[in-house]
C-alpha cells in the first residue's frame, strides 16, 4: 500500500486514492523481459485528493482528460527503467506534475489597444505605399508629362 503523497502543504492524495499494478513490459530487454514485471500501471482517483479548491479540480480534470480510465480514475504508466520501484516514483511524480499544473492559475488576458501614434504611423506608411504604387501604374489615367 503506497503512502499518502503530500503536493503542498494542505493538498494531499490519500493513500487508498492510489492503486499500483505491475505488468510485464514490452519492448527489448532479453530473457528478463518474460520473467520480471517491472512496468508499472497507476491509478489514481481523483476526486480523493483533499485540499483542491473547485477551479483547480476543474482544470485537473482539463488536463488529465485524455489519461482518465472508464471509472474517471487518472491512468498513469511507465516502463523507463528496468526496476519496477524506480517506475513507480517516476509514474507517481508524472501525478505530482500534473497536480501542480492545475494548482496554477491561469493568467487571463487583458486585450489592449494600440496606441493613437501607432495607428497614425500605420496609416500614414499605407497612404505613402498607395501613392508609390500608384506612380508606378502606366495607361490612360496619367498624364503625360
Amino acid at each position: 500500500m503506497p503512502t499518502p503523497i503530500t503536493i503542498r502543504p494542505g493538498v494531499v492524495i490519500p493513500a487508498g486514492a492510489i492503486t499500483i499494478t505491475a505488468v510485464r513490459a514490452s519492448g527489448p530487454g532479453g530473457q528478463n523481459v518474460n520473467k520480471v514485471s517491472s512496468k508499472v500501471d497507476v491509478r489514481v482517483d481523483l476526486d480523493a485528493v483533499t485540499g483542491l479548491d473547485p477551479s483547480a479540480r476543474a482544470r485537473l480534470r482539463a488536463l488529465a482528460a485524455r489519461s482518465l480510465d472508464a471509472e474517471g480514475k487518472l491512468q498513469v504508466g511507465s516502463q523507463r527503467t528496468r526496476d519496477q520501484l524506480r517506475n513507480v516514483d517516476d509514474a507517481l511524480s508524472k501525478v505530482c506534475v500534473l497536480i501542480e499544473k492545475a494548482l496554477v492559475a491561469p493568467i487571463r488576458r487583458r486585450p489592449t489597444r494600440p496606441s493613437r501614434g501607432v495607428v497614425e504611423r500605420r496609416l500614414a506608411d499605407k497612404r505613402e505605399t498607395a501613392q508609390k504604387k500608384a506612380g508606378r501604374r502606366s495607361g490612360p489615367s496619367r498624364p503625360e508629362d
